[in-house]
């Protein structure tokens, strides 16, 4: 798996489906007993014109290509999350068995700019 697979995989996998999931529970509140935050929110949400709930939506993916092009700009080294007089790097690195792939190099494009193009 190479950087640009990586992130199509987390586009799909992760991005898309958090959207969908939470439209879901917006729509049915999981659970036999659903909590009573989700309750509310659905029904909010029920009583949204389809014009608000596409801005909604529209909000929600903000809010997640936000989230992870913050976590890849922490991978990338470009966003700490330490302290200032730490000096440790984080490796996320694909093996499947045979290789081992790193996955955020500072040889090639970043794992934000190739996820900001997208």
């Amino acid at each position: 798996m190479n950087k640009q697979e990586f992130i199509e995989k987390i586009i799909l996998d992760v991005r898309n489906a958090a959207l969908e999931d939470v439209i879901l529970k917006l729509n049915r509140p999981p659970g036999r007993r659903p909590r009573q935050r989700h309750i509310l929110q659905s029904k909010w949400y029920s009583q949204l014109s389809h014009e608000n709930k596409s801005m909604l939506q529209q909000v929600l993916l903000e809010a997640i290509d936000e989230a992870l092009f913050g976590i890849f700009a922490v991978l990338d080294g470009v966003r700490s999350i330490q302290e200032p007089e730490s000096k440790g790097q984080l490796e996320l690195s694909y093996n499947d068995g045979g290789s081992r792939q790193l996955l955020n190099d500072t040889k090639s494009n970043s794992l934000h700019d190739i996820y900001n193009l997208g």
